[in-house]
């Protein structure tokens, strides 16, 4: 039987998006998404815990999360989990880190600085999702695609 890899993550950005271009165009965008995750200890007391995600994104889905999302912005991510190996340059010592290859998305908070923030000023237009095949292998499909029978 073969492994199944997928994951959905609802979380704040923590910094602005970053989005880059390789060398063949390819728009890759690099954010982190905090995870809070809130419980009642045995004491009574509530405890937090915030896990930092690292997420990479690519082709129209890096453009649209560069354009529109924003330190603290509220967002889904889905897509499936990549571990990067490689070894310390000063120590030699051999390192790791787990990532989210995005392959959907959809923004659930206002546009920070909108209307839906408080503000009075209004908000601008934006895609609720985007989804497409990227580079690094996820598979993806559009929202639009689908034929929904009513």
């Amino acid at each position: 039987m073969s492994g199944y890899n997928h994951t959905i993550s609802i979380g704040n950005l923590t910094r602005d998006p970053e989005l880059r271009y390789t060398p063949q165009g390819v728009p890759v965008c690099s954010a982190t998404l905090a995870i809070n995750y809130r419980w009642k200890a045995e004491d009574g007391t509530q405890k937090d815990e915030v896990t930092f995600l690292d997420c990479v994104a690519f082709n129209r889905r890096a453009e649209v999360i560069n354009e529109y999302a924003r330190k603290g912005s509220l967002i889904m991510l889905a897509g499936r989990l990549k571990q990067d190996n490689w070894e310390d340059k000063q120590t030699g010592a051999k390192r790791s880190k787990i990532k989210m290859i995005v392959e959907s998305f959809q923004f659930l908070g206002g546009k920070p600085g909108g209307a839906e923030s408080g503000d009075g000023a209004p908000s601008a237009p934006r895609p609720a999702t985007a989804s497409a095949p990227d580079p690094a292998g996820g598979h993806g499909h559009a929202a639009e695609d689908d034929d929904v029978p009513f």
